[in-house]
């Protein structure tokens, strides 16, 4: 079958049974849009700005097991959707760029639109690929494919020049790809394992430490079922909410900078650490040399053997598929004559209930002002704790990730690596699409939601039912927070000044606008947005205290267990 390169670029997502493409068109790729207008399998969104088509394709991933898929034009097109590559590359999520490129002629004359993708996209992508001959763009397509899913997952980048999408040549796509310099290990070292399983018996303070790892390599099951074989205190990351039931006992909270007492406390003096699809994060360790102060020994599973003893060092190693890993530890356990010693792990949930007991994550709510925590609570309580919720960055990310209880996986999307402002609009618009009957809900703040607001657009012609849940507190609050805390109170350019009526600007776009200002509405508000409302946009504007800090807070430099816990620690 003799296709043109654009054809044979839209037949390879079609083999890869692709369902959306994000994507922005321009000269470079207008032929691989002409033969996505001739068919009807591979459905595109029109966003309104590069860095949204690839949020909304990384959104997608985040809330499926599927390999997200963005398209977008040479020069400006490309540049324009590094932050959104850069994203995903850092929380490792599958996806797939096509970026168009002038014809190939042209590389290297600084022709119109031209920009040096590949060498742009280098450090932030897992590979990236120039197709110089239209016989290659199957088999690279479905290098990408494989690449972007297996091992530990991230961004691939194609970039085609526009003539090979003109070219012609026979079609066939591969059924199997094999690339002798890729071959992620899977399955875990058996020695290893038996170790580990050894030393998790022998334990007196153990902790189980998750992270994003556990929920990309949908291994959620399997920890369960080996936290509580085990009877072990559990924490999920930022980026592993979900991996484990927020509302189950064993369950002890995030931990890290914004993580609670007990976590930090029970992640620090614990004496085997199982370490499970995390990296030791700065953000979760605090300073490296506070953490190794006291002597544990630590088991590291991950896919990738980079992320291993990379910032702490480990005594058990175990690279492979966590799933595969966490299967073979649970028939380890289920078959070994021995459990864990009852009086020590009494001895030790003693301890852990003492530091649960400070209850660090009240806080004082008021009948004057509303509290971004009280919202954030009744949105939980409004929807089950059943949504697919998405975050930006900053002090509204972390009251969601603190205040909202995530018993299941791929129910919570947010820039965890990078920290990315401007991702939680396009994020919920992937997770839409990826579940249309799904109450999505995307709680952001007044700067953030300024930095992709023009998807609101995007919402109104794909008729997306969005709840977007703005705590709105006038300023750059993470920003501000810090000066407070750190600057003497210097609150360099961190107000949000002449801010729209966001209420009037869903309005203006199409959507439902609702200000919210007295705590004695927010319930009423909310219930409105998911039920009355339930097939619209709503943008609820909620006006809520602009002096509330996050609390617990690990300054950075300082180490886990010099937490500060409210206002009155300062």
């Amino acid at each position: 079958m003799v296709l043109t390169g654009a054809e044979i670029v839209i037949r390879c997502l079609q083999e890869e049974k692709v369902e959306y493409v994000f994507g922005y068109p321009g000269g470079a790729v207008l032929y691989i849009y002409d033969a996505l207008f001739q068919q009807e399998q591979v459905r595109h969104v029109l966003v309104r700005h590069e860095q949204a088509a690839v949020h909304a394709a990384d959104g997608f991933a985040r809330s499926t097991e599927k390999v997200g898929v963005a398209l977008v034009t040479s020069g400006p097109g490309a540049t324009n959707a590094v932050t959104g590559i850069a994203t995903a590359f850092c929380d490792s999520i599958p996806m797939v760029i096509i970026s168009g490129q002038v014809p190939t002629a042209a590389i290297g004359q600084d022709a119109f639109q031209e920009v040096d993708t590949v060498g742009i996209t280098r450090p932030c992508v897992k590979h990236n690929f120039l197709v110089k001959d239209v016989r290659d763009i199957a088999a690279t397509i479905k290098k990408a494919f494989y690449l972007a899913k297996t091992g530990r997952p991230g961004p691939v980048l194609v970039d085609i020049p526009k003539d090979i999408t003109i070219a012609k040549c026979d079609f066939e796509y591969p059924k199997e790809i094999s690339m002798r310099s890729y071959s992620p290990v899977v399955k875990g070292h058996q020695g290893q394992i038996k170790k580990a399983v050894q030393l998790l018996l022998e334990a007196k303070r153990p902790m189980i430490y998750t992270g994003g790892g556990v929920v990309l390599a949908n291994a959620a099951e399997q920890l369960t079922k080996l936290t509580r074989l085990l009877g072990f205190p559990v924490t999920n990351t930022l980026m592993g909410l979900g991996g484990y039931p927020a509302s189950d006992r064993q369950y002890l909270g995030m931990p890290g900078m914004h993580g609670t007492y007990e976590a930090n406390m029970a992640m620090h003096y614990s004496d085997v650490l199982l370490a499970v699809g995390a990296r030791f994060d700065d953000r979760v360790i605090g300073n490296p040399a506070n953490f190794a102060e006291e002597p544990r020994k630590i088991i590291h599973i991950d896919i990738d053997p980079s992320s291993i003893s990379k910032r702490v060092k480990v005594d058990v190693p175990i690279v492979g598929d966590l799933k595969d890993v966490l299967d073979e530890m649970i028939r380890q356990l289920e078959a070994a004559p021995t459990r864990p010693d009852a009086s020590n792990l009494a001895a030790w949930w003693k301890q852990v209930e003492e530091w649960r007991s400070r209850k660090c994550m009240e806080y004082k709510n008021s009948d004057e002002i509303i509290k971004p925590q009280f919202v954030v609570q009744k949105l939980w309580e409004v929807t089950g704790g059943d949504a697919i919720v998405t975050s930006d960055v900053g002090q509204h990310q972390m009251w969601a990730s603190q205040y909202y209880r995530f018993d299941k996986p791929r129910r919570w999307l947010n820039s965890g690596g990078l920290g990315t402002m401007g991702v939680g609009l396009p994020y919920a618009m992937g997770a839409q699409f990826a579940h249309p009957d799904m109450p999505v809900a995307c709680v952001t703040g007044e700067a953030s939601i300024q930095m992709c607001i023009q998807e609101l657009s995007t919402c109104k012609q794909f008729r997306l039912p969005i709840k977007i849940c703005n705590l709105n507190n006038r300023y750059l609050g993470m920003v501000r927070q810090w000066q407070q805390l750190f600057h003497g109170g210097r609150y360099s350019e961190s107000y949000m000044d002449s801010l729209p009526d966001f209420a009037k600007l869903a309005s203006a776009y199409g959507h439902v606008g609702i200000r919210v200002d007295k705590p004695a509405d927010v319930e009423g508000a909310l219930r409105e947005a998911f039920t009355t409302h339930k097939n619209d946009l709503v943008f609820l504007d909620f006006q809520v205290d602009p002096t509330e800090n996050v609390y617990p807070m690990v300054q950075g430099g300082k180490g886990l267990t010099e937490m500060i816990l409210s206002a009155e620690d300062l």
